[in-house]
């Protein structure tokens, strides 16, 4: 994968919420291409996170995409307020839903980016009928709910089945990886077939900032791309 095709999706539920503005801000003069926003019901996942609001002061801050990534168990009774809020793309999970089709489709109607979620314990074949409607292919390589989550590793070859269900069916879909990432599932991830890496601990947590914790993650795609080596 070529290091200016890996995007970076800077995850605020890493960042310091005293702070956010100003941690989105660098974010983006860093160069982040878009921030992801984790929304959680407390349902289908055991945790509670942000809502409208937060998206809708966030836009007042930043030019970048709003990334909001569903984990709640009804996603089609929030996208209108989303919407309305200033959000430029949903992620939706495929255990999440009911009519997995309609949903995409609304998101669509609506003018938005539509990305579908698998868990690790998910299988890529489920995403066969999907895949021609979505923009992207989310991998969780945690169990969501949480941050601060070790990467697991049984999840990589999923990441090569859905990199490679994407080629041959010459689709232009992005692959995403969220949970764990540093700079080392970074590389494991990217040469895996992941061209969208969603990070937090590694990025807002970073000590030498959020430009620094940046940095660091192009500097892995940069690394693979000139040893190819490594991506065998």
């Amino acid at each position: 994968m070529e290091p200016d095709v890996i995007k970076l999706a800077p995850s605020i539920l890493a960042a310091d919420f005293a702070r956010l503005g100003k941690q989105v801000a660098e974010a983006e003069r860093a160069g982040a291409d878009r921030i992801h926003v984790d929304v959680m019901d407390g349902h289908f996942v055991p945790n509670l996170s942000m809502g409208a609001p937060i998206v809708k002061s966030l836009r007042r801050v930043t030019s970048l995409p709003l990334e909001i990534h569903f984990m709640v168990s009804e996603p089609d009774l929030f996208l209108q307020e989303f919407v309305e809020a200033g959000s430029d793309s949903f992620i939706v999970h495929w255990e999440a839903n009911a009519n997995l089709h309609r949903t995409v489709q609304r998101i669509k109607a609506l003018g938005r980016r539509a990305s579908v979620a698998i868990n690790p314990a998910t299988p890529a074949a489920v995403l066969e009928e999907i895949l021609l409607d979505i923009d992207q292919v989310l991998v969780m390589t945690v169990d969501p709910g949480f941050g601060h989550q070790h990467f697991l590793h049984t999840t990589l070859p999923k990441i090569r089945r859905v990199r490679r269900m994407i080629e041959q069916g010459s689709l232009a879909c992005d692959v995403e990886v969220d949970g764990g990432i540093d700079v080392e599932t970074a590389a494991l991830a990217l040469a895996a077939g992941a061209n969208v890496l969603v990070a937090g601990t590694a990025i807002f947590d970073e000590s030498e900032g959020v430009a620094g914790g940046m940095e660091r993650l192009r500097a892995v795609s940069r690394q693979l791309w000139n040893e190819p080596e490594q991506l065998q």
